[in-house]
């Protein structure tokens, strides 16, 4: 169908500007593409090479459709940001969240412009990007959540937030049960948000409500996450919670054919060095570390994770990024880059995630659980380490190690983006987590029910998979109706 013909249907995608988010919208955007529908991904200016690097006239080619790019001017030093700040990890680092936010606010005169101008037949907007599902209603285009996790977080993180079940706690380490669940979660009051946590409203349960009437409100959820993989929790979310729901994923298999893009993913910059070392190493023998583009450690825990990569004499390969505090090498121990030579590499900024985890060489992922990660270490079938550090993470990592049983836990116990000086994950506990990962009958076993996911991960997305015909249910319904607004009703 040619992109001129007013019947084709016109997926508009609006990411927030976060490198978690914008991949994997990517991803579902040429995945919609190659099925014959126009695909345009609203972005800015200096975020736009990020997404993608391949990048010519204001579209990207995919193996048989095109994503359109439209470029929305970002308002950052009128909300008192550095020229170019557009990416939310970039005012994290110099503390200006909440301008970032403001700017991000601002954008909703520039999307009713281009949403009056286009009419498309529906915006897939994210979840943070609440004030999307109005500027859409008014233009009668239905709109869609992205959240960027899976249906298990989201049926957990709902019932948390409802039932309230972590007021029954008489401490803040004392666990308590996630009632209504189809599996028994327990998890400890540390373990949610801090915010969430207090008595008094906040702004972010404030921010978490505005997230959840505007879901309500919405047409539907597409999730990233295959039926197999939860499918107690696809049919919670859809019986017991009410949402339509799409499940897609993993959206990133649709890179597959092409190294390129993997390595791209994030920017990467260390594609060779690091894949050249893992090729002299033997299979399943490598524990991967990367912890995302947001966790942030302090110098003594950097120091124990050392130590306890050392005497667990597992070969590794640690990306950490390029802080200011993780530059000096005050936290390794003297003389490790010397005796960890040839056994461990230690490489800064952008890991080439999708390329390394796929090497026959990485037997273990040790991860922050951010859903892009734990997904992309599932479609490679690696077990992982669980280290989550705030967000939906700690709900992941229950997934991981109490429902799939593909991981074990290092022991993380607070929910929050600042590293408390006072709860130092020790060596001993990680060194154990990466022993128990790798060695003995419980790791083989968990490299087992690993390799079955990713079996079941691959054919979700091939033709006739569960998610390709969920896929494929969604553009049928944007077929059927250029006017999905009374679906709601």
């Amino acid at each position: 169908m040619a992109d001129d013909e007013p019947q084709q249907v016109h997926v508009v995608f609006f990411p927030f500007m976060a490198y978690g988010h914008m991949n994997p919208t990517l991803d579902i955007a040429k995945l919609l593409a190659d099925r014959g529908v126009k695909a345009t991904i609203i972005t800015t200016p200096h975020s736009l090479p990020i997404i993608t690097k391949a990048v010519e006239e204001n579209k990207v080619g995919s193996p048989t459709g095109t994503v359109y790019f439209e470029l929305f001017k970002f308002p950052s030093t009128q909300c008192g940001l550095p020229e170019g700040c557009e990416i939310v990890n970039q005012a994290i680092t110099i503390g200006m969240v909440p301008n970032f936010i403001k700017a991000v606010g601002m954008l909703k005169e520039q999307l009713e412009q281009y949403l009056e101008k286009t009419r498309p037949s529906c915006l897939v907007a994210d979840m943070f990007l609440t004030w999307t599902t109005e500027c859409a209603a008014k233009f009668n285009v239905p709109r869609v959540v992205f959240h960027g996790t899976c249906y298990f977080a989201l049926c957990a993180q709902e019932i948390v937030r409802l039932s309230t079940p972590y007021k029954n706690a008489t401490s803040d380490v004392e666990p308590f049960i996630i009632p209504s669940l189809p599996h028994e979660i327990k998890m400890t009051r540390l373990q949610i948000s801090e915010d969430l946590r207090k008595e008094e409203l906040t702004d972010a349960k404030k921010e978490l409500d505005l997230i959840k009437e505007s879901e309500l409100n919405s047409y539907g959820v597409i999730v990233n996450s295959f039926y197999e993989l939860e499918p107690d929790y696809a049919d919670f979310f859809s019986k017991e919670l009410g949402r339509r729901a799409w499940h897609i994923g993993p959206v990133s298999l649709c890179n597959r054919t092409s190294i390129k893009d993997k390595a791209q993913r994030g920017n990467s910059n260390d594609q060779d060095s690091s894949l050249k070392w893992l090729n002299s190493k033997q299979q399943d023998s490598v524990i991967y570390i990367c912890f995302g583009s947001m966790t942030q450690f302090t110098v003594s825990q950097l120091h124990e994770i050392a130590v306890a990569l050392e005497a667990s004499k597992q070969d590794f390969i640690w990306f950490v990024k390029n802080d200011e505090d993780e530059k000096s090498q005050e936290w390794l121990p003297t003389g490790f880059k010397q005796r960890m030579e040839g056994k461990g590499l230690i490489l800064r900024g952008w890991a080439p995630q999708l390329l390394i985890l796929e090497h026959e060489a990485v037997g273990a992922f040790v991860t922050h659980c951010g859903w892009n990660s734990i997904l992309e270490g599932i479609t490679a079938g690696v077990p992982m380490v669980t280290w989550p550090g705030f967000a939906e993470q700690f709900y992941n990592e229950k997934l991981v190690t109490q429902v799939t049983k593909t991981g074990v836990s290092v022991g993380a116990r607070i929910c929050s983006m600042v590293p408390f000086i006072d709860d130092l994950v020790k060596r001993d506990a990680i060194e154990k987590a990466l022993r128990d990962v790798m060695e003995g009958d419980e790791a083989r076993e968990m490299r087992n029910r690993a390799n079955k996911l990713k079996e079941m991960s691959h054919k979700a997305v091939e033709e006739g998979g569960s998610s390709y015909s969920s896929l494929g249910a969604f553009i049928n319904e944007l077929k059927a109706s250029p006017c999905l607004t009374s679906l709601l009703l």
